[in-house]
């Protein structure tokens, strides 16, 4: 039996990869690009290659009493299928667990970029694979990684009005996941995984002014300013699209919610965003 980690060489995953070889657990890769993974491979980890759109090399990929981290693609109108092909092949090679990082919500989420994340819960179901729902929200790096831009125009922009929405970091979600691989008592459970509080783009905006000591105002865009933005930026439409419809989500109140469940599986507090913001500025 291995601890499988899928997109293994992402943000994400490598995170996992990390807190599961500090736990001094046997751990796979499963990678796109093998030389991408040869920094994992020096640190003792199994390297198994499989592209989500390969159903025969994914079937190598997975072995009976694997527990798996099924870490979702990134590629919004591609995923379904290749999510299909991945919980067939985890289906087909028996694995103990399949925990999957879904979206916060997750049937009760209404909007776009959940859809994927909807069919592939279904799919788990539907195949009777051990399952374990990571309905993750967004991380603090979706929105610390806009600073530079924020401090160089005085401004944070979005087109989510006064919404709010729960944010934690990148380590608090992959701290999550080793719980829930290394643990008990999680099969055929749904964690609804986000930050303690939620914040508003105002806030956001007048703690960076704080901590940089810099004016920065938040600047609502209406959701065709976003989207032209976006585009402005070099952003491919459906990508534009994409974001805009997540800050109507945040308008409409979707990504609001807390939930206890990431503390608990983590045994701390998630990462304030005051903490996050600090963090990327000294990057």
């Amino acid at each position: 039996m291995s601890f499988v980690v899928t997109g293994a060489t992402g943000h994400l995953g490598g995170l996992v990869v990390d807190g599961l070889l500090k736990a001094g657990e046997p751990v796979a890769a499963v990678v796109r690009d093998k030389d991408k993974a040869a920094r994992l491979a020096e640190r003792g980890v199994e390297v198994r290659v499989a592209d989500y759109d390969e159903p025969e090399a994914l079937r190598e990929a997975f072995r009976a009493g694997d527990r798996v981290l099924f870490v979702s693609g990134s590629e919004p109108g591609r995923r379904e299928p290749q999510h299909r092909n991945v919980v067939e092949a985890a289906r087909d090679a028996g694995v103990a667990l399949l925990a999957y990082t879904s979206v916060l919500g997750g049937p009760e989420a209404d909007f776009v970029l959940a859809a994927d994340h909807k069919a592939t819960e279904q799919a788990i179901l539907d195949a009777g694979v051990p399952y374990t729902f990571l309905r993750n929200g967004f991380y603090h790096e979706v929105y610390t990684e806009t600073i530079p831009q924020a401090l160089e125009r005085g401004a944070v922009t979005a087109s989510a009005g006064d919404g709010r929405i729960a944010t934690a970091s990148r380590a608090d979600y992959a701290a999550a996941a080793v719980a829930v691989l290394t643990g008990e008592g999680h099969e055929g459970r749904a964690y609804e995984l986000c930050g303690d509080t939620a914040w508003s783009f105002a806030e956001f905006a007048a703690e960076l002014s704080k901590q940089s000591g810099r004016a920065v105002e938040y600047r609502p865009l209406t959701t065709e300013e976003h989207r032209g933005l976006l585009l402005g930026a070099g952003l491919p439409e459906p990508v534009a699209d994409l974001v805009a419809d997540i800050d109507r989500a945040i308008e409409r109140g979707l990504l609001t919610r807390t939930s206890d469940d990431l503390r608990q599986l983590i045994g701390r507090p998630p990462t304030p965003l005051a903490e996050a913001i600090t963090s990327a500025l000294k990057h």
